[in-house]
C-alpha cells in the first residue's frame, strides 16, 4: 500500500511540475534550424536563463525547423508560435527574411517581436520592436580588413555566402566589399581596390558545410591562382572540419606564404583550433551563447513597455594563428 501511495505522490508531482511549466509564459525563440551547431548555442543560452530564473513567471522556449535548409518550415513554425496563447513575445533568427515577415504580417500579432542573430529586411523593420545580435556589416569589414593586411595589393577573390535571402550574410557581404574596395553599396568587385570576384561567385551554400567545401574545391579548381576566399559564415568549417581539413591539406603552402588567404566568420567547434593550425588566416566570431542569453530579458522589456534600444548588438571575437589561445572571451 505504502508503495502505491508513493507511486501516486510521484505521479501527482510530475502532473503538478508540468502543469506548472505549463502555466508559465512562453518567451519563445524560433531559429533557422536546430541541425546547426552556432544555434545549439543560443539554445544553452536560453537554457542558462531558464535555470537562473526558476521561479519566472516565463519560460524560454526554444525551436525551429530540424534543418537549416528548411526556410517554410521556419515561417510555419513563427506562425504557429504566434498563434499560441501562451507566446507572450517571440524572437525570430530569419533564414529567408520575406518569407518571414510575410508570416509574421499574416498573423498579425498582437505580441512583442523581435529578431535575434538575424534581421529583417530594412523596409520590413517596423515588424520588430528590436534587433539583438551581432553588427553583421561590421563583421564582414573586420573580415575584409583582416584580407587587405594580408593581401594590400588586392587579387582575386570569392565571397562564399549561406542563404541569398538572409540578410545576415548580405550585410557581412556588403560590409566586405566596402572593406576591401573603399567604396559603398557595391554588389560586386571589378576591379575596385584591386579586387576581382572570379566567375561564379558569390556561392550561395544555403549554411550547408560540406556544400561549402565543395563549393570551394570546385573554385580552386577552376582558379588555381585565385588569391583569396572570405566566408560569410564558418560553414564549411565548422559544418565539415574533416573535409575542409582536407582541402587545406592541399594547399598548405599557399596558405603558408599568404598566396591564398582565407578569412572566415565565426568561431564555433573546430574554427578555433583550425586558426591555430593555421589553416585560416583569421576568424571574426559572433557571440550566439550570450544572444540566447539575454533574448529572455530584452523581451521582458518589451513585454513591460520599457524603452529598449534597437539595435541591441553583442560583441565580436576575433581569433588569428597568434592570438587562438586567448582569443574568446570568457
Amino acid at each position: 500500500m505504502n508503495k502505491i501511495l508513493l507511486a501516486l505522490s510521484v505521479t501527482a508531482l510530475t502532473l503538478s511540475a508540468g502543469s506548472a511549466m505549463a502555466q508559465k509564459k512562453q518567451l519563445v525563440i524560433v531559429v533557422k534550424g536546430l541541425d546547426n551547431p552556432f544555434f545549439e548555442a543560443i539554445h544553452q543560452g536560453c537554457e542558462k536563463w531558464n535555470r537562473e530564473n526558476a521561479s519566472s513567471a516565463y519560460h524560454c522556449f526554444y525551436t525551429g525547423p530540424a534543418s537549416t535548409s528548411d526556410e517554410a518550415g521556419e515561417a510555419q513554425i513563427v506562425q504557429d508560435m504566434l498563434g499560441k496563447a501562451d507566446t507572450t513575445a517571440i524572437a525570430i533568427s530569419p533564414s529567408n527574411a520575406p518569407l518571414i515577415a510575410n508570416a509574421i504580417k499574416a498573423a498579425a500579432p498582437k505580441i512583442p517581436v523581435m529578431t535575434v542573430d538575424a534581421d529583417l529586411k530594412k523596409e520590413d523593420a517596423g515588424l520588430r520592436k528590436t534587433y539583438l545580435g551581432t553588427d553583421n556589416y561590421l563583421m564582414g569589414v573586420r573580415l575584409g580588413d583582416y584580407l587587405k593586411k594580408a593581401k594590400p595589393n588586392g587579387g582575386t577573390v570569392c565571397l562564399i555566402e549561406g542563404n541569398a535571402a538572409a540578410d545576415n550574410i548580405l550585410r557581412r557581404a556588403s560590409g566586405s566589399r566596402d572593406a576591401l574596395s573603399g567604396k559603398q553599396g557595391l554588389d560586386r568587385l571589378k576591379g575596385e581596390g584591386g579586387w576581382t570576384e572570379v566567375s561564379g561567385c558569390p556561392v550561395f551554400t544555403n549554411d550547408d558545410g560540406p556544400k561549402g567545401v565543395q563549393a570551394m574545391s570546385d573554385i580552386l579548381t577552376a582558379n588555381p591562382k585565385i588569391d583569396a576566399f572570405v566566408i560569410e559564415g564558418g560553414w564549411p568549417l565548422f559544418g565539415a572540419p574533416q573535409p575542409y581539413r582536407q582541402l587545406t591539406d592541399q594547399y598548405k603552402a599557399q596558405i603558408a606564404n599568404k598566396s591564398l588567404v582565407i578569412v572566415a566568420a565565426d568561431t564555433i567547434g573546430d574554427e578555433v583550433a583550425m586558426a591555430k593550425e593555421g589553416r585560416v588566416e583569421a576568424l571574426v566570431g559572433q557571440r550566439p551563447f550570450e544572444m540566447g542569453y539575454k533574448a529572455p530579458s530584452v523581451m521582458i522589456n518589451l513585454i513591460e513597455g520599457k524603452k529598449v534600444a534597437d539595435p541591441v548588438f553583442t560583441g565580436l571575437d576575433e581569433c588569428t594563428k597568434a592570438t587562438a589561445d586567448t582569443c574568446i572571451q570568457k
